[in-house]
């Protein structure tokens, strides 16, 4: 279970986490960059706000993503494995996000600081997310990036459609089964955020902190991240 668990409870809180973010933070994305680009460039073009936040959410996110690298790599000099606690801090960074967003919830601006306090904590969850998923996680698609993953698993279902080369239907089937999980599993977050969002505002965020908390206790790393430098 722990196999299909982990990576499925992942792009879960990829998708809720994101979505809930740009629902509560005026279009700020806390785990896909490139969604920040362009609405940074929206933002501009029409003079709306998170012109701010937008543009401190890429070296937030460059710098949260080295220091867990940073981190990862004492922890293992040390001989201690890196996955849990990196998975704890994420998980206390999305209790911080949930905290800050209800408390000081909602924000018509998203560069007031509150709000820019607020998205902090939720863009450094999502990084050390994707940070994990990177160094202990890499036989798994990626947890909030899915174009990529839909990409990937439309080519696969192509090739075993016209019938893939015997020595590789197997690891092209594997693979296509992995991907498109990740994709149910990000669009169900998705879904169920912009639900709990309508329902009951920044209180969905505690959604996401149980399932992080999941994901530590759940973490499978047996193999995962046995190789992992980091």
């Amino acid at each position: 279970m722990k196999k299909f668990a982990v990576p499925g409870l992942l792009s879960f809180n990829g998708g809720f986490v994101d979505t809930a973010g740009f629902l509560g933070l005026q279009g700020l994305f806390t785990a896909h960059v490139t969604g920040n680009f362009v609405t940074l460039g929206a933002a501009l073009v029409f003079g709306t706000h998170g012109v701010i936040a937008k543009l401190i959410a890429l070296p937030e996110f460059i710098a949260v993503v080295a220091l867990a690298r940073l981190a990862g790599a004492a922890l293992r000099k040390r001989q201690i494995d890196a996955l849990r606690p990196l998975l704890v801090a994420k998980v206390v960074f999305l209790l911080g996000f949930f905290i800050l967003a209800v408390a000081l919830g909602p924000f018509p601006d998203s560069d007031s600081p509150g709000a820019l306090l607020t998205g902090f904590a939720g863009i450094a969850g999502m990084a050390i997310q994707n940070a994990v998923q990177r160094v202990h996680f890499a036989h798994i698609p990626p947890t909030t990036l899915m174009t990529g993953n839909t990409t990937q698993a439309v080519l696969d279902a192509v090739d075993l459609l016209r019938g893939a080369e015997a020595g590789k239907a197997a690891a092209v089937g594997a693979r296509f089964a992995r991907t498109l999980r990740g994709i149910v599993w990000f669009a169900a977050g998705c879904a169920v955020a912009a639900l709990l969002y309508y329902w009951v505002g920044f209180w969905c965020l505690a959604v996401p902190v149980a399932v992080g908390a999941a994901t530590a206790i759940l973490r499978d790393d047996g193999g995962a991240g046995a190789s992992a430098p980091a």
